[in-house]
């Protein structure tokens, strides 16, 4: 009874004890200006449209411009028109996250979307514009975590608290890889971000690819391409704060975000409309501002509580691997994972390219018998990658140099090792194993 009194009395205190409202002054595109509240409101302030006769549309201040504010909408302006009335709304938005909402799909204000019935809500509330953790109070990176894939078990190994970006053009198999991770890693909780996916994609990703088993310890946030910019950034903002809520309760978090581009793509929306100058590749400056604070926001906890282990992916266009946005994440997460077109036309998949792909825990997080056999595998690809050319135009001579000789043995044996089916599992342990019979043992 005294956390449902506690629970009520936080949720009074958030209830203005006035409400003030202004009227709309214009309408260009996705903005809306609004006069009379313009000493009421700050950046990130809600508020409400409210057309007579039809249904009232949230929307957040993105900036002022000739001392009228400047919002956009988390819905439908169509029905919007000159003098409607527009109220103040809550300060912030917050979540309320609990463990009933493992194995449920939600949008981005944490309403069902699953057909499952309502939500229930938990007693703590947490902001879905957090900041990061203190850098002087955070954890070091823990221990390994079991992810059920061996290319990133064993070439890529990831600690516990880590970031990695998984960078890849479309149609390479991102969705698949973080569907694994997903049914395979050893995480606690999978919190997974669906930001600017296809409508249609959505539902083939619960049913065929994350299925039963994935879904019953993850929660889905979703926020399809179809939504406005910022309902697609608010869908971002809503699978970080449900992962920190975990994170809190001392639970180790799989937090995942499908896309990460799409996210900054929606910011830009957001920041040219407000009026920001577009910068690289027309991103405004604020794109790579909030970039660092989602991504921040993920990694190792504070006073020995849990970890965030986070996996985003970036839709690298026109597999340009050095555009704008690519070229941000790399800059702040822990590591990348490249996934390569060439490789997954020739049918391999997960079509990781090892050379290129890097984990910054590595090798510190090996043991000296586990790094020998990384190294000399490492070697044995780059070593049949730079002769590759000759060795299909068989101008290369059997005998020529021995190092080349033991690629050419070895090499089909690491890319049957690397290629896994999605229904297939290998522990931590195993990978290694496997990894160390080819490249130890010859003939």
């Amino acid at each position: 009874m005294t956390d449902f009194v506690d629970k009520l009395l936080n949720r009074i205190d958030i209830v203005p004890e006035y409400q003030l409202f202004g009227r709309v002054t214009k309408i260009l595109g996705m903005m809306v200006e609004i006069a009379g509240i313009e000493r009421e409101v700050a950046i990130g302030s809600l508020c409400v449209l409210k057309p007579k006769g039809a249904e009232a549309v949230p929307c957040e201040v993105i900036g002022f411009r000739d001392g009228h504010v400047v919002l956009m909408a988390f819905g439908n302006l169509n029905r919007i028109g000159l003098g409607c009335k527009a109220e103040i709304g809550a300060k912030t938005i917050d979540a309320y996250p609990c463990d009933a909402w493992l194995g449920r799909v939600l949008d981005a204000f944490g309403k069902p979307l699953d057909g499952k019935g309502p939500l229930v809500e938990g007693d703590i509330a947490v902001p879905l514009r957090n900041s990061p953790p203190p850098a002087h109070d955070r954890k070091r990176l823990g221990d390994k975590l079991d992810l059920g894939v061996r290319a990133i078990n064993t070439f890529l190994s990831t600690c516990q608290g880590q970031r990695m970006g998984i960078f890849a053009g479309s149609g390479v198999g991102k969705s698949v890889l973080m569907s694994m991770l997903a049914k395979y890693g050893t995480a606690d909780v999978n919190v997974i971000g669906l930001i600017g996916e296809r409508g249609r994609e959505v539902q083939e990703f619960l049913e065929d690819e994350l299925g039963e088993e994935g879904l019953k310890k993850s929660v889905v946030i979703v926020a399809t391409s179809d939504e406005p910019p910022l309902t697609r950034r608010q869908g971002a903002y809503m699978t970080m704060a449900v992962a920190e809520y975990f994170r809190e309760q001392g639970k180790q978090v799989l937090c995942m975000i499908d896309s990460i581009t799409r996210f900054a793509m929606a910011q830009r929306e957001i920041g040219l409309s407000a009026g920001e100058p577009p910068t690289s590749k027309g991103y405004p400056p604020t794109t790579f501002t909030e970039l660092a604070k989602l991504l921040e926001r993920a990694g190792s906890g504070v006073n020995g509580k849990g970890d965030i282990t986070g996996f985003f992916t970036v839709l690298v266009e026109g597999d340009d691997h050095n555009e704008p946005i690519s070229d941000a994440v790399r800059g702040i997460i822990d590591g990348h994972i490249m996934l390569d077109r060439t490789i997954a036309d020739r049918g391999r998949y997960p079509a990781i390219n090892i050379l290129r792909s890097v984990s910054r825990s590595m090798p510190k997080c090996l043991n000296a018998e586990q790094e020998e056999i990384i190294a000399e595998a490492k070697k044995i690809i780059s070593t049949y990658e730079d002769m590759a050319d000759l060795i299909r135009l068989g101008a290369y001579k059997k005998g020529s140099n021995s190092n080349v000789d033991k690629a050419i043995e070895i090499y089909p044996k690491i890319e049957e090792f690397i290629s896994q089916k999605p229904d297939e599992y290998t522990s931590l342990t195993d990978g290694y194993s496997m990894l160390a019979n080819i490249v130890t043992h010859t003939g």
